[in-house]
């Protein structure tokens, strides 16, 4: 190991133990296991880094090709990853990612004996002063690996530079929809394969246990999965935002919660808002339950104690008696599907375009495949005839401004939940401030970050206008004393935009 290496861990661990690690965790304050959490996160990105070469040369060492002579086999193991995961590196899995980012991040020697840069140079840089660890490293690495045949070396230099940009600060799941969105710009051909294996793949299958449930068991293509998560997805909504209040929660509810809860613009995004949770016509809510006791004769209603994957059950079920009692089988209470996509693609049948709730880009193709039996919304926004700011003019923001909204932000501007789990927000509230119905003035959160927004004290900033600004989020001075502005989640994932 060099000397810059060893360095760099030193320097983690002696960062590790001053943030408070040489004491009992249980005498530190929340700041203090913050800091140890973010000192011991920088700790294992180093060692991973440190241990990657290695973990690549024992890889080379064992290749298939030396038979008996494969340095893992010496050892008594079939493969060099289940080597390196059996001295505690982890799993297999994590041994495989260790020896692909070492290949990628490790100058190479040519066969003549020169040295040569790394394959991955920016992914390499990144890891080593410890912006990125090595799961983001791998994704990168791999994505870039499969695109090879489809791009050139210089748009692939790019998309690298750029991913590597983004990657800090990103969890694995919002990174992992970054790369699949990024693979399909420089890939766009390669949608139409993949969207057939995973069509070909797709399969239900219902079992009738001993004790008399039934167990149901999925795997859907992105085109028919759309339509089957839309609908559910848009019924759960609706019964998590009613929750507390019964099902007969009317618009003028809406409002007056608005009113006391600091401006909570109700509507979902993407899923029709309440056209898409109508009430079931077989007595039904369209929450999955029952009407509750007392509904409408004074008494409160019941509480819905329900956990979200009883509601989404309970959705299924609500969806398919429906079904049964339709004459138009197989069609049932839509939700409205938000597709976007460039309207050349469209029209040409190429490139590539996003469903509002799937993270992995779906080929032109199968945009006109789901327009020809769903209802959906293309993300055209801002035409003459659709008005995106109102000033004061209305209170509550319109479903053209919430298409607009979910363009922008893509979901929750915080956390990045998507945009059917949203509501439109005033930053500056429409009584107390005399906020505006603007763009510039809403932004989309979902239920928890809305109340964490306000009840921590986060400021919030749009830069830029319409639907290419971003938004910022300014901690407050107990969470960071320099109030260091943060950009929104769903802002830092347009990178193929």
């Amino acid at each position: 190991m060099d000397e810059q290496r060893l360095a760099r861990l030193r320097e983690a661990v002696e960062a590790f133990a001053s943030a408070g690690a040489a004491r009992p965790a249980s005498v530190l304050t929340g700041r203090e296991l913050v800091a140890v959490n973010a000192a011991f996160g920088a700790l294992r990105t180093q060692v991973d880094a440190a241990f990657a070469p290695y973990a690549a040369e024992l890889a080379r060492q064992s290749r298939p090709e030396l038979g008996s002579d494969s340095l893992a086999k010496k050892q008594g193991f079939r493969t060099p990853a289940s080597l390196i995961a059996a001295t505690g590196a982890g799993t297999t899995g994590d041994a495989v990612k260790l020896m692909r980012v070492g290949e990628a991040t490790t100058p190479r020697q040519s066969l003549a004996g020169e040295q040569q840069p790394a394959k991955r140079p920016h992914v390499a840089e990144a890891l080593a002063a410890g912006r990125i660890g090595v799961t983001a490293a791998y994704a990168i690495s791999e994505m870039l690996e499969r695109a090879a045949l489809a791009a050139s070396s210089d748009v692939l230099a790019e998309a690298e530079r750029r991913l590597v940009e983004a990657a800090p600060g990103l969890t694995p799941e919002q990174l992992h929809r970054v790369v699949a969105r990024v693979e399909a710009y420089l890939d766009p051909d390669g949608l139409e394969p993949r969207e057939q294996a995973l069509r070909d793949g797709r399969f239900v299958t219902l079992r009738e246990e001993r004790d008399g449930a039934v167990t149901l068991q999925a795997r859907l293509d992105p085109v028919s999965g759309a339509a089957v998560k839309t609908a559910i997805d848009a019924i759960v909504t609706r019964a998590l935002r009613t929750r507390g209040r019964g099902d007969l929660a009317s618009e003028g509810d809406a409002e007056r919660d608005a009113a006391e809860t600091g401006d909570t613009e109700q509507g979902a995004i993407g899923n029709g808002g309440t056209d898409g949770a109508a009430a079931i016509g077989d007595g039904s809510s369209a929450s999955g339950a029952a009407v509750p006791d007392g509904a409408g004769d004074g008494r409160a209603p019941a509480p819905d104690e329900r956990t979200v994957r009883q509601m989404q059950a309970d959705a299924l079920v609500d969806l398919c008696r429906h079904a049964l009692g339709c004459a138009a089988v197989p069609t049932g209470p839509e939700a409205t599907i938000v597709v976007r996509i460039d309207l050349d693609d469209l029209e040409s049948g190429t490139g590539s375009a996003t469903i509002d709730g799937f993270d992995r880009p779906v080929s032109a193709g199968a945009v006109r495949r789901l327009a020809a039996d769903a209802r959906v919304i293309p993300a055209v926004l801002g035409g003459d005839s659709e008005i995106l700011d109102w000033g004061r003019a209305k209170r509550l923001f319109t479903p053209a401004q919430k298409l607009a909204l979910a363009e922008r932000d893509g979901g929750c501007a915080f956390c990045g939940a998507p945009p059917s789990q949203t509501s439109a927000h005033h930053l500056n509230w429409w009584e107390r401030d005399r906020g505006r119905t603007d763009l510039s003035d809403g932004v989309l959160l979902c239920t928890g970050c809305h109340h964490r927004v306000h009840d921590d004290g986060w400021d919030i900033e749009i830069r830029g206008r319409g639907v290419r600004a971003e938004v910022w989020f300014v901690p407050p001075p107990w969470i960071d004393r320099s109030r260091t502005p943060r950009r929104g989640i769903t802002a830092r994932l347009g990178l193929a935009a």
